[in-house]
């Protein structure tokens, strides 16, 4: 099935797949279902569940992205595209439609119900808006006269205005975090970077005075003894109780009272848990993982894949970057899931398509193939669909 001479879709993907990046993904999952044992079924008693609850949905929700994260890294570049702007658009209206038909929760309305099941769209519009807008970016850098980044700049105006509405002021952030990268990736003034970064600035005092529930969680970072911060005091407890090496399997106390223990505050629970050290190799993962996609994406020979790979690295990254810096308090909590190890269904399928979509453009192309000496099939190169 896997032999370099076989002309087998399966085949052909097995020798121009990254492996490297492919092995960290699936280990990153595996961390997280290790941890979804050591910190859910706390979490499950609290809600008078049983234990094995999130551990099943947890596994259950891995079980559906392993498959959307192989299943996608299969794509050519173009029809990596073209997923993309299907599963956008899909997102897109459906992120609209949640402002009138969605489960409201804790004064948000980012849920929508769907077979008895509830989805939260904004978690796929995220990786699909790094590949559209990577592809419009280079379309508008390569042929002068097609106002493509104005039409990505417009896509990017209509996901922000419907996440602001909702309100979820964290993906707002990474969408325009999304569309800065677009931006200083395609080569743009530091002028123009300055005046980008003065405008975040004032769009964070904005957000304050506009969304209360924004204003509470600051004013409660800046003078936690005026708010609740529960939750943020019992996580770092956690992280200080573990030291180097942990209190082992089930013995942390702290992580027993951390009512998100095994979603936004999984790192923390790992932390009493298994300790410093084992935090710190988690952290290395996620290195390695963003760092190896980078250096994929300068391999490419197109515009459009390299600037697709490093924007869906900055999120990727971005994401882990903001939930463990919550974790140890070093910004103001937010519901920010740790990709792939954080419980979390629709979070972790969006996760897997977009790391897929990150696959499938890291694909060895036939030139490298060439080059490595490996075989060509069907009388030629691999046909790694061009874009």
């Amino acid at each position: 099935m896997f032999a370099r001479d076989r002309k087998t879709p399966i085949a052909e993907w097995w020798w121009t797949i990254d492996k490297q990046l492919l092995s960290a993904l699936i280990l990153l999952m595996a961390v997280g279902m290790l941890l979804s044992f050591a910190a859910s079924p706390p979490v499950a008693e609290r809600l008078g569940l049983s234990p094995w609850h999130f551990i099943i949905r947890h596994a259950m929700f891995d079980m559906l992205a392993l498959p959307v994260l192989i299943g996608t890294s299969f794509l050519g570049h173009r029809q990596a595209r073209f997923a993309a702007l299907g599963v956008l658009i899909v997102s897109v209206v459906l992120l609209w439609l949640t402002l009138k038909l969605g489960v409201e929760v804790k004064g948000a309305k980012r849920w929508i119900s769907f077979a008895g099941n509830t989805i939260q769209p904004s978690e796929f519009v995220k990786p699909a808006f790094a590949v559209i807008g990577a592809w419009l970016f280079s379309e508008s850098m390569q042929q002068k006269g097609i106002p493509a980044r104005i039409i990505a700049t417009l896509i990017m105006a209509v996901i922000v205005g419907g996440l602001l509405l909702q309100p979820d002021i964290g993906q707002t952030a990474l969408v325009l975090s999304t569309w800065a990268a677009l931006l200083f990736l395609s080569g743009i003034s530091w002028f123009l970077i300055v005046g980008l970064a003065g405008l975040g600035v004032g769009g964070l005092f904005g957000a304050y005075y506009v969304f209360p529930h924004f204003a509470k969680r600051i004013d409660s970072f800046i003078n936690p003894e005026g708010g609740n911060t529960y939750q943020v005091d019992k996580a770092l407890n956690s992280l200080l109780e573990g030291g180097w090496f942990g209190r082992g399997p089930g013995e942390s106390m702290a992580k027993k009272v951390i009512p998100d223990a095994h979603a936004d505050y999984v790192f923390s629970a790992a932390a009493g848990e298994f300790g410093i050290l084992f935090c710190l190799c988690l952290v290395a993962l996620i290195v390695f993982i963003v760092v190896r996609a980078m250096s994929g994406a300068q391999r490419q020979q197109t515009l459009y894949a390299r600037l697709a790979v490093s924007t869906l690295a900055v999120q990727f990254g971005l994401q882990c970057a903001i939930n463990l810096a919550v974790n140890l308090n070093l910004i103001p909590p937010k519901g920010m899931t740790l990709p792939f190890v954080s419980y979390g269904g629709t979070s972790t399928i969006a996760i897997a398509f977009g790391m897929g979509l990150m696959l499938a453009l890291t694909r060895k192309r036939p030139e490298e193939r060439m080059a490595t000496g490996l075989p060509a099939y069907r009388g030629g190169p691999v046909a790694v669909p061009a874009e």
